[in-house]
């Protein structure tokens, strides 16, 4: 057995993001030990834009008209426990960041709001240089301050599990190739979505669906996961900027979409407001239905025109004019080329609004949890979701605490090493990295923008037969080779639930379009898919409600 050193803890979070730190932080206030375990960062030093209905731009907007939006731009499909619990809270979030020292954009009393796509009025809060950066420093800051353990530059690989209760996590850190057993009276986990599952992503290289399938081993069930949103504006060009989000609410501000042929394209499909106010997933469609017909730019792109963006205004957006200028382009005399990439997920772990998963001891906020979005996140409700339901995650596990006590901790700790012992040793078979790197392609060849049958069936199979390689191959010769073999696994499994709801959900609804069932069906679909694992290890398919979490 691996020499592992033993830790201990009330409540234990699994992620170095916004909403990590906002669970640390959440669940120390509310009188509990904290340890925080993560790899990284995540994707939140790069969000640009968080909603907070607070109505300084316009006093029509209210935690209602949020509400309203939401479920509009949802496609009816949002869990409504948590888009009230986001609408409820996110207010007070806003105030509570700004307590912390966030120097949000404001004239004089008033906070400057722009308004992101999807969005009835200018909602959301910003930082020019930045404003997840800002946030996630801010809130860094304050964990450092109330001294809360930090274990940076870790990864939990597995949850430690007893009798169905989740009691902690097993971490590993690569450098010094250490192993760590946390014991912990509960767990959130807040380690980002699907990350990198896709060939053509924007996310950082540390986040690859840990969340879901630490959840998923443990007993929790996925929900919404054919809901992939696709980032409508994505730049492809220049070179030294790809994959930076172009911020929607420069459509709102003059910003232009224009082809390969040099029209303004969004005129045709959304006649009088073109590019402003869509929500994220039409505009995606919008964009790729030009490429597709042969309409985009040789590099199969759309030039996302900054030219008629006020200066002044264009200037505001500090972070983005840096780059696109340390890249040669001067965004006042041309834009860049975009094109939509696989963003984030709608689904994840099914969650009351407490942020329970309905496994005593896990918790789940930010994206890796499931539900709020719908069918679709309207533009700057990213940031808005880790800040709320980072914290009630954080709360809620605190207010849920198992005991620790009496336990059979070497066989708790035994049962979390056998699945990595068991690919030790053995014949190798192909590397890791580059199995996950043929999933990537093939979740973008048919599990992407547009789907249908044929193509989901071929990358399910695709898909099992990784899984089937994976699980014959051994070959590990140390604990790194044996954790990347497992966790690629993990990662097939995810892409196997992700494309086997998209093939059983036969309607087009926001993020999940399907050439073969190009209508909306509301009177058949209207509902979630959920995912689990049976008693043999198979995960298996259900409807799911709010329902199936009773009440803790």
């Amino acid at each position: 057995m691996a020499e592992v050193e033993i830790l201990e803890t009330d409540v234990l979070v699994v992620g170095g993001g916004i909403a990590g730190h906002r669970a640390a932080i959440a669940a120390h206030d509310a009188g509990a030990s904290v340890l925080m375990v993560y790899l990284a960062r995540g994707a939140s030093p790069y969000v640009i834009g968080c909603n907070a209905p607070i109505g300084h731009a316009d006093s029509r907007d209210n935690p209602a008209a949020y509400f309203e939006d939401m479920v509009r731009g949802g496609y009816g499909l949002n869990d409504r426990r948590l888009v009230e619990a986001l609408c409820r809270n996110m207010g007070e979030a806003y105030w509570e960041l700004a307590q912390l020292g966030v120097p949000f954009a404001a004239e004089g009393a008033r906070v400057r709001q722009r308004r992101l796509s999807g969005n009835s009025f200018p909602r959301s809060v910003f930082v020019p240089e930045g404003v997840g950066l800002a946030i996630l420093n801010s809130l860094a800051g304050r964990v450092r301050a109330l001294g809360i353990r930090l274990l940076a530059g870790w990864k939990a690989v597995t949850l430690l599990e007893d009798d169905g209760e989740v009691v902690g996590a097993l971490a590993w850190r690569r450098h010094g190739d250490r192993l760590a057993c946390i014991r912990a009276r509960s767990v959130v986990l807040a380690s980002g979505g699907i990350g990198r599952l896709y060939d053509d992503s924007t996310y950082p290289a540390d986040v690859l669906s840990n969340s879901y399938g630490l959840g998923l081993r443990a007993g929790a069930r996925l929900v919404d996961m054919e809901f992939v949103q696709f980032e409508p504006v994505v730049t492809v060009w220049p070179p030294e900027c790809r994959g930076m989000e172009m911020p929607t609410a420069m459509l709102a501000e003059g910003a232009q979409l224009i082809n390969g042929r040099g029209d303004r394209f969004m005129m045709r499909h959304n006649p009088g407001p073109a590019e402003v106010g869509i929500e994220k997933a039409r505009l995606a469609l919008f964009i790729q239905s030009e490429i597709d017909a042969g309409a985009g730019l040789p590099d199969g792109s759309v030039v996302f025109d900054t030219t008629h963006v006020p200066h002044e205004l264009l200037e505001g957006y500090v972070s983005h004019c840096r780059r696109l200028r340390s890249a040669g382009l001067e965004p006042r005399d041309r834009g860049p080329h975009v094109r939509p990439a696989a963003h984030s997920q709608m689904g994840g772990l099914f969650i009351d609004a407490d942020g329970w998963t309905g496994v005593p001891g896990l918790y789940a906020g930010g994206e890796a949890a499931g539900g709020v979005h719908g069918a679709s996140r309207i533009a700057g409700n990213g940031c808005s979701d880790t800040v709320v339901f980072g914290a009630l995650a954080g709360k809620g596990a605190a207010a849920g605490m198992l005991g620790i006590g009496g336990r059979d901790w070497p066989r708790i700790l035994a049962d979390a090493l056998r699945p990595f012992e068991a690919r030790m040793g053995g014949s190798r078979g192909r590397p890791s990295s580059e199995l996950k790197d043929d999933l990537r392609r093939i979740m973008v060849r048919h599990v992407g923008l547009w789907r249908d049958r044929a193509g989901l069936e071929a990358g399910i199979a695709q898909i099992r037969a990784i899984m089937d390689g994976l699980d014959r191959s051994g070959g590990a010769g140390s604990w790194g080779e044996a954790l990347a073999s497992f966790e690629a696994r993990e990662v097939a499994s995810v892409a196997l639930v992700i494309a086997t709801a998209a093939l059983l959900r036969t309607e087009s609804r926001g993020a999940h379009q399907r050439r073969d069932h190009p209508a909306q069906d509301d009177t058949n679909w209207l509902r979630h898919i959920g995912f689990a694992r049976d008693g043999a290890g198979d995960i298996t398919a259900g409807d799911i409600t709010a329902e199936d979490i009773p009440i803790h």
